[in-house]
């Protein structure tokens, strides 16, 4: 959808430009545009290095392991089906710290890989989507299926929804069915988008390379409005979580 859009405006200005005979500053526009990109992708890929470099130390210096553990009470309170233990809640955490400390490039490969543990995890709980069992372990599957609808139903009814289209059997029939995000994606994909920032380090770039006056002005208002995301956040997936579970 973006590239349509931007592809919408460009076309617009390009058209406006030679409606009005001003193709020559569109031209000029476009080409110092294309030198000012390069010059900031060239200014954050040192801002990126700097940072990812001192993540790399306090990762060795075994400070991101405290942190870890220090966060670990707040990642049980949002994920409590998290086994303790489980890989998903160190990729969480990682990802948690490297958000709050504003490196939001440094944060995607722990939320990668968490995305994908957590996967694993609905593997490992036979939800429909994720399940990769087949021949004997896709017959245990059903077995376990059926008696959860067994302790659900009686009699007919336990049969007609043994049957029914979005029954097991049907599960097993058309093998892997669609995958669903659980709770724990919905919750963490919430908490990433709207993670509390204490230090905007790619703000703070951006107002750096175009002149700002005071690049680092920005800290208190990011922190105020990322604060106020981040509860309103948990405040959500909490009451949406607790509603699901009634």
């Amino acid at each position: 959808m973006l590239n349509y859009i931007w592809a919408f405006m460009i076309l617009i200005g390009v058209v406006y430009g030679a409606f009005t005979g001003k193709m020559a500053e569109v031209t000029s526009a476009a080409l110092d545009s294309a030198g000012d990109a390069v010059s900031l992708c060239i200014t954050m890929i040192g801002v990126m290095a700097l940072w990812v470099g001192l993540m790399e130390i306090a990762q060795k210096s075994g400070l991101i392991a405290k942190l870890t553990r220090g966060i670990q009470p707040f990642i049980s309170f949002l994920f409590p089906r998290i086994p303790k233990g489980h890989p998903a809640r160190e990729y969480i955490a990682t990802n948690l710290i490297a958000n709050v400390l504003g490196l939001g490039w440094a944060c995607t490969p722990a939320g990668l890989k968490a995305m994908e543990e957590l996967a694993k995890l609905e593997a490992e709980r036979g939800t429909p989507g994720y399940e990769q069992a087949d021949g004997g372990e896709r017959r245990r599957m059903l077995s376990r299926q059926q008696e959860e609808y067994g302790s659900r139903k009686s009699g007919a009814e336990k049969n007609d929804a043994w049957a029914e289209p979005g029954g097991p059997q049907s599960a097993g029939k058309k093998g892997k069915r669609e995958r669903v995000a659980s709770n724990e994606m919905c919750t963490f994909l919430i908490l990433n988008i709207s993670s509390l920032q204490l230090i905007p380090v790619n703000m703070i770039a951006y107002r750096s390379q175009y002149g700002s006056v005071n690049p680092a002005g920005i800290i208190a208002p990011a922190i105020v409005a990322t604060f106020i995301s981040t509860l309103t956040a948990v405040v959500y997936c909490k009451g949406k979580d607790r509603r699901r579970r009634v």
